[in-house]
């Protein structure tokens, strides 16, 4: 409801099934969703949530009200019972393969979808499945369908980052891919694609030399390279533009730039002068002596 009192959904109510839902799923809103998270079976809590974890600033038609833009509300809930995920410590070798499968190709779809946060959450989900820290495989058989598994969810997750402009984190995840995979060469193209994001072009070259060295008739590796020589052409051209403003050339006459006089320039042009008026009472003395002799 609306902080007015104004009811604007009922779920459950007057002899209807309870309302159920998987969360992180984006079936509810975010800040909903965050709260059950932390109910225990038959809680009841009322539940307050602000504009930025609700429908946030737009006007959104409900069921029984609209809610308007940028309008806190409240939600009376009752936790009658919830199914939690197993931890990947809980299960068996074959059932984090399993998962881990089945929550990368939850990944795949909401990628083909657009939904790249959404997508990036279930390949994280999917690597904790099948990362070592959730019980080591110790089947040579187990780690062959491991390892690709592993490389293929970083890999996409890499992809998402990539999408939401999170180079710093795509580098990380292509990073550990080339950790165990040196010549990956979507990891160099991928990981080369966040160098040029963050502006490590020369670092984005290196794995852009690397990959190509891998496989030479890549064609969006060799795109990439083109896009990256017409970007370091440009890079070059603002420096050298920097340059010539912090350090001025001779003009075409071949005289400088003129400079403020310093105390120091004042000083040292009444030496001169002194010097100057020294040698004037001076040559004439010589100049008789010479016609003395």
């Amino acid at each position: 409801m609306l902080e007015d009192g104004t009811i604007f959904e009922r779920k459950g109510f007057d002899g209807e099934q309870p309302f159920q839902f998987i969360t992180d799923e984006e079936q509810v809103i975010a800040g909903l969703d965050r709260a059950v998270c932390t109910m225990k079976k038959n809680e009841c809590a009322i539940i307050t949530i602000s504009p930025e974890f609700g429908f946030g600033s737009t006007e959104v038609k409900l069921d029984l009200s609209v809610v308007q833009p940028s309008s806190t509300v409240l939600y009376e809930v009752e936790m009658l019972d919830f199914i939690r995920e197993k931890a990947p410590w809980e299960m068996s070798t074959a059932e984090r393969i399993e998962a881990a499968g089945r929550k990368k190709e939850e990944g795949n779809q909401l990628f083909e979808n657009g939904k790249y946060q959404r997508a990036a959450k279930k390949y994280d989900k999917a690597i904790d499945y099948v990362s070592q820290d959730g019980g080591s495989f110790t089947d040579n058989e187990d780690e062959r369908v491991v390892k690709p598994l592993r490389v293929s969810c970083w890999l996409n997750a890499a992809a998402c980052c990539l999408k939401l402009n999170n180079f710093r984190e795509a580098i990380n995840l292509c990073t550990k891919i080339l950790d165990v995979e040196s010549c990956n060469v979507k990891a160099l193209y991928r990981r080369a694609q966040a160098y040029i994001g963050v502006a490590e072009l020369i670092l984005a070259e290196v794995d852009i030399k690397k990959a190509l060295e891998t496989d030479p008739q890549n064609r969006e590796v060799k795109l990439l390279q083109k896009n990256l020589k017409q970007l370091q052409a440009e890079s070059n051209k603002r420096d050298a533009k920097l340059y010539r403003a912090m350090f001025p050339a001779k003009s075409t006459d071949g005289s400088t730039a003129k400079r403020l006089k310093t105390p120091e320039d004042s000083n040292r042009d009444e030496n001169v002068t002194a010097m100057e008026t020294d040698n004037v009472a001076v040559n004439p003395v010589l100049s008789d002596a010479a016609t003395e002799t």
